[in-house]
């Protein structure tokens, strides 16, 4: 992954540190590893960060935050990937994780129409609870390793045609001096 790239969206540590709600963390933000992009930082923050988005809880950027502290993975991009979850994304990847949960469990599907508010979760929360959740840690067991390979790969892929580059203007030079 080219870092130039990823430096320019993601913010400056500077200035998170400075931020009044983040003060009384101060001491944990100062780890220099929670800001570096290199390959391990950047695929354990894209796993974090994928599933921490399924997991079907509210504050998960606070989760992803505390679980890229512990592992010392890139923090902004581990919540930063969390925000895949959002008003309109969240009904249509719950829906999904939780017909896979019953499909997984081999469950029978207990609920038909789905109504957005409180009263219809509340009355539901323990017939679609159990297969909502397995259906949510697959997911986001599957969306993050996908994530950590494939960020690995690309970052692999970057370096390997960087040093192709490098080995090219180096032999062009050195034809350049002989000629």
């Amino acid at each position: 992954m080219p870092k130039k790239f990823l430096r320019r969206y993601l913010p400056n540590p500077k200035q998170i540190r400075e931020l009044p709600a983040l003060r009384p963390l101060g001491k944990w933000l100062q780890d220099p590893e929670l800001w570096h992009l290199h390959r391990r930082s950047v695929a354990g923050a894209a796993f974090i960060g994928l599933f921490c988005a399924f997991l079907p809880i509210p504050f998960q950027m606070v989760v992803a935050a505390s679980l890229a502290v512990v592992s010392r993975c890139n923090l902004p991009i581990s919540v930063a990937l969390v925000w895949i979850t959002n008003p309109l994304t969240i009904p249509p990847m719950f829906y999904f994780a939780y017909r896979l949960g019953v499909w997984l469990l081999d469950m029978e599907l207990a609920v038909d129409a789905v109504e957005l508010n409180w009263e219809w979760l509340s009355n539901n929360a323990g017939v679609i609870g159990y297969p909502l959740l397995f259906g949510c840690l697959v997911c986001g067991w599957v969306s993050g390793v996908t994530a950590m390979v494939l960020s690995r790969i690309a970052w692999r892929w970057h370096v390997i045609k960087r040093w192709r580059a490098r080995r090219e203007r180096r032999r062009s030079r050195k034809l350049g001096d002989y000629s």
